[in-house]
């Protein structure tokens, strides 16, 4: 029987259950997210910032409990501000080293599934993926939100001996919530070497497909490009997202 304790909010809690994406291409990545918060069936915030600012060129998309999250993403923003004066600009694998590595050690207190996706100078553009347990995956895309899925696929990777690499690479991974309904859409599309252009298009329309069939996503959808040259923000509104139902099904 699956322990489903650290997904139970507390009484009045905030929940990002959520419908969050990420996605590396030539240049750099996409990341994106619906904007719906709430507590229990009660909408709490229509137009949420699932976007959460970790450095200028690493960013973070946030589910599961909204306090949990919030409180790791300033945790790790603040030792890879202190991080950057010593040595420069973090890779994006050391800041989602240290997500994984908090949320693990505090598995059984936090609800929270975290996407890290950024660009530096070696790795150019990166996704990594950090469910509920704290597993860490590295990915070409990640799509996300919070279930019990990823506290399965934690054990296997951190009991067996000799354990060398402090991530391994899985081609998708999923938290759950409204990436379940798009996983055929982005199984059959995604195509690697992406352009800018066509990873956006690619990302707005698989959070735009979570949000009509997830209860728990909604709202507008934000993105972020995040690349050499900086970070881009776009926003849609909710009565601007793309008619893909009919074409698809």
């Amino acid at each position: 029987m699956i322990d489903n304790t650290i997904t139970r909010l507390k009484e009045g809690e905030v929940d990002l259950g959520t419908s969050i994406m990420a996605v590396a291409y030539d240049e750099g990545v996409i990341i994106g997210a619906d904007s719906r918060t709430t507590m229990g069936s009660y909408i709490a915030n229509r137009v949420t910032d699932k976007l959460t600012h970790v450095t200028d060129r690493i960013y973070c998309c946030r589910s599961g409990s909204a306090a949990d999250t919030q409180a790791v993403a300033d945790a790790i923003t603040y030792h890879l501000s202190l991080f950057e004066v010593l040595h420069g600009q973090p890779e994006v694998s050391t800041a989602a080293h240290l997500f994984s590595e908090i949320v693990y050690q505090n598995k059984d207190r936090l609800s929270a599934g975290i996407i890290v996706a950024g660009w530096d100078k070696r790795n150019g553009g990166s996704v990594f993926n950090v469910p509920l347990g704290g597993g860490l995956f590295k990915q070409p895309w990640a799509i996300g939100g919070e279930s019990h899925y990823a506290k399965i696929l934690k054990a296997p990777f951190v009991e067996e001996p000799n354990f060398q690499p402090f991530y391994r690479y899985s081609h998708t991974l999923s938290s759950g919530s409204g990436s379940t309904y798009i996983y055929g859409y982005c199984d059959s599309t995604y195509q690697p070497g992406w352009n800018r252009e066509k990873t956006i298009e690619f990302v707005t329309n698989a959070l735009s497909l979570a949000m009509r069939r997830d209860g728990s996503s909604g709202g507008t959808i934000r993105l972020a490009d995040i690349s050499e040259h900086g970070v881009e923000r776009h926003f849609i509104a909710g009565d601007k997202l793309p008619e893909l139902s009919a074409k698809i099904c």
